[in-house]
């Protein structure tokens, strides 16, 4: 079992920054692919991006170039840094970890951007 306590939402006017945290409980070992996910009001969880253990990085085309994610493997800990944020962002923020071949999400976080 794999507990994620999620960190760092919150509210910030457009063309702010935040950064969101996410730490896994429990040994590292069998932990693959860490990401985030959001979800906004009436729509349904998108993936925003995602680190594998290698460190190749996949992000929605809504998101590239602007949010970056990274990793602490020794912390099992995934970052989310979120730059140039726009009112479209608004969401909740979820974190999802892939452990062997079950999937653990958190209990989310929410991110809200005013214009």
């Amino acid at each position: 079992q794999v507990q994620l306590v999620e960190s760092g939402g919150g509210m910030v006017q457009a063309g702010g920054s935040l950064r969101l945290s996410c730490a896994a409980s429990g040994s590292n070992l069998g932990i693959n692919t860490m990401g985030w996910y959001r979800q906004a009001p009436g729509k349904q969880r998108d993936l925003v991006a995602s680190i594998t253990n290698f460190g190749s990085t996949n992000y929605a085309d809504s998101v590239r170039g602007r949010f970056t994610i990274s990793r602490d493997n020794a912390k099992n800990t995934v970052y989310l840094q979120m730059n140039s944020l726009k009112p479209e962002d608004t969401a909740i923020y979820h974190c999802n970890v892939r452990k062997w071949q079950f999937d653990y999400w958190g209990q989310g976080t929410q991110v809200t951007v005013s214009s």
